[in-house]
């Protein structure tokens, strides 16, 4: 479930400031969300987290893929139970490492196989598994579609076909969800690529529009 209310509007500069609702409560925004990769935010308690005023943190699908994995936090009763965190919960899709751990990783039109750097066990990430363990095994708030992350620096013939790849992952990310959501399910977002190119940026949020999302990163 999403629901996005906005609240304010500076007409000037069109800043605004909104209201996220979500499974698992309400986030003000613009907001400041905490990075606990791996199901914490690493020195602090939760209640420390709370306290500094944060109502959403942050996890990424390919650490938690690894390490525990997706059976152990789902017979655990989802990453909230697993982690300890009531509040709401966005998963990156793990799309950030498909380009920061390129030497351990092989992409192609399936998905992405990669070396753990944990010890060298292979996985195969494709985007149906990205929501299957997001949406079903995770249970989190806000999920995010498999992207290819464009590098930089990237010409325009690599941006595109970056972003295409996006694209037609993104399809396949929503043509999977209805199979596990039918306890009900968070907010799927996709995501816009097209590099350092405006122009390939207004067409790829173009492109997601149309499709069924929730919401784009």
């Amino acid at each position: 479930m999403l629901e996005f209310t906005i609240l304010e509007r500076d007409d000037a500069t069109e800043a605004r400031r909104g209201r996220l609702t979500l499974d698992h409560g309400t986030v003000e925004t613009p907001a400041f969300m905490p990075v606990g990769t791996a199901g914490s935010v690493k020195a602090v308690r939760w209640s420390d987290v709370e306290r500094a005023g944060a109502e959403i943190v942050l996890a990424n699908t390919y650490h938690l893929m690894l390490r525990p994995g997706g059976d152990i936090i789902r017979r655990l009763g989802g990453l909230h139970r697993f982690a300890g965190w009531p509040r709401p919960i966005l998963t990156d899709s793990g799309g950030f490492q498909v380009m920061s751990l390129a030497a351990n990783r092989r992409l192609t039109e399936e998905g992405v196989t990669f070396r753990s750097h944990l010890d060298g066990t292979g996985f195969l990430l494709t985007p149906e598994r990205a929501v299957e363990l997001q949406a079903g095994d995770f249970g989190v708030d806000v999920a995010m579609v498999l992207d290819e992350c464009t590098p930089y620096p990237a010409s325009r013939d690599e941006a595109r076909a970056s972003m295409e790849r996006t694209h037609r992952w993104a399809a396949r990310s929503l043509s999977r969800l209805p199979e596990i959501a039918a306890g009900g399910r968070g907010a799927l977002f996709g995501i816009v690529q097209g590099g350092m190119h405006e122009d390939l940026r207004a067409e790829s949020v173009e492109t997601l529009s149309a499709m069924p999302f929730d919401g784009l990163a």
